[in-house]
């Protein structure tokens, strides 16, 4: 086969990506394959490079949805807000999961009889339920 077209199996090996998710991305248009050879399907080779956006955008949180959108215009235009937004969402997480990172260490380290007579702990779990309430109201 040609340098510039893959098979899918070839897209799952160097992409990392199961066939069956080459697939799905496929039925939800992320991805579009050229054609078939006999029954596998064949794609562009530039099809790993919208596969590694979509792969970062996992990575950083985006909903295949948002995905979606954001390579309508075929990867060339950037929603910088959108991504902007993704990075204040990101920097909220890491402070949550490190406060409760510190929480937990405290926790093994602290002298109290038991965690639950532990205020640090006691207060790492008011946190995780205003959390979780404040979640559940979205």
């Amino acid at each position: 086969m040609k340098s510039n077209i893959l098979d899918i199996g070839e897209v799952a090996a160097r992409s990392g990506l199961p066939t069956s998710t080459l697939r799905y991305y496929e039925e939800k248009g992320l991805i579009a394959s050229i054609g078939r050879n006999g029954i596998r399907r064949i794609y562009d080779a530039h099809v790993l490079d919208r596969l590694t956006l979509i792969i970062l955008g996992r990575n950083a949180g985006f909903s295949l949805d948002e995905i979606g959108n954001m390579l309508l215009s075929g990867g060339t235009s950037i929603n910088r807000d959108q991504l902007l937004a993704k990075a204040d969402e990101l920097d909220q997480q890491i402070k949550q999961l490190t406060a409760i990172r510190d929480g937990l260490r405290h926790t093994v380290e602290c002298s109290a009889p038991s965690h639950l007579e532990c205020p640090t702990f006691q207060q790492l779990m008011r946190v995780a339920l205003k959390h979780q309430q404040r979640k559940n109201r979205r």
